[in-house]
């Protein structure tokens, strides 16, 4: 086990709803089929983190409920440390998922719930753990002050840090220089610098753009073709495979981020460290759910070693 992990973000309960399509307004339609179960990115990204190998502390708030409840039972599974504010003024978030039949493809509402009245006097309490870490990650799910806080603490105690700017959100270039890797999918990299992200050229140009705008490096997933990795003028591509048929890609982002994670802490070079995350991301998209298919170490391992 590396040096540890800390997670800033949020935890919801996601209710999955697999069918043909989206209804229309005003439209009632039959779906094949429904599950339950811990979603939101942070929680995601600490579950594969853990589960995969890493010492993680996830930095969160929660209502006082039953997805409360689900969330703890969650990370006490996985072994994650929580360092969580309990809020009784609010709810813990939910996300409404479809799920594509025939895809495996998804669109996604999040209400936050008190997850979205985490803020800086939350992120400062957890000030001697973000300094003490090895790695911070975090994402865009909580407010933005946060996330720029937990970045600062983490930078100025020299700690390595992740953005990973999902859902897509205007950045400044002071936010993202505090930031050493950051992680958008096609769609978030292309909201960010404006420049479309369609293939592994055009991904070393919008990597490029973030660069200059700050960031250390740029890791741009790609879907099935795999990960894009870049810095200063010289990228590493990684192929995305699976060792199995595609089942759900709801969480594969957090999959990888959550391995790559584990990955660094452990001080695994880079290349190693994004195959490491890919296995974790090609696994889990086998199975259904997103917490609920991240793989163990021993499953990676024995995938990177096939």
């Amino acid at each position: 086990m590396g040096k540890p992990i800390v997670v800033l973000g949020i935890f919801v309960a996601d209710a999955a709803y697999r069918a043909d399509r989206m209804p229309h307004l005003g439209e009632t339609i039959l779906g094949h089929d429904f599950m339950l179960g811990p979603g939101g990115k942070g929680s995601n990204q600490s579950v594969a983190a853990a589960r995969s190998g890493g010492d993680v502390h996830i930095v969160t708030r929660l209502g006082v409920d039953a997805f409360a409840a689900m969330a703890q039972d969650l990370w006490a599974g996985a072994g994650i440390t929580p360092h969580v504010t309990q809020d009784p003024d609010s709810y813990t978030g939910s996300a409404f998922i479809f799920l594509e039949a025939a895809t495996g493809q998804n669109a996604i509402i999040v209400a936050q719930g008190a997850a979205a009245r985490i803020n800086v006097a939350d992120v400062e309490a957890s000030r001697p753990l973000i300094e003490t870490a090895g790695l911070f990650i975090t994402q865009l799910e909580q407010p933005l002050d946060a996330a720029l806080a937990g970045l600062q603490i983490a930078r100025g105690a020299g700690v390595t840090t992740i953005l990973n700017p999902a859902p897509a959100a205007p950045l400044s270039d002071a936010l993202l220089s505090l930031v050493d890797i950051i992680t958008p999918n096609e769609s978030e990299a292309e909201g960010l610098t404006g420049l479309p992200v369609t293939s592994v050229v055009q991904a070393e140009a919008a990597a490029d753009a973030l660069i200059a705008r700050g960031v250390g490096a740029a890791i741009i997933t790609l879907g099935e073709k795999g990960v894009l990795y870049r810095k200063g003028g010289q990228s590493l591509h990684i192929p995305a495979r699976a060792p199995g048929p595609v089942r759900d890609t709801t969480g594969a982002g957090d999959a990888f981020n959550g391995g790559l994670a584990t990955a660094l802490s452990e001080g695994q070079p880079i290349e190693q460290a994004l195959r490491f995350g890919c296995a974790v991301a090609g696994i889990s998209v086998t199975r259904p759910g997103a917490a609920a298919s991240m793989p163990t170490r021993a499953e990676v391992d024995a995938f990177l070693s096939a």
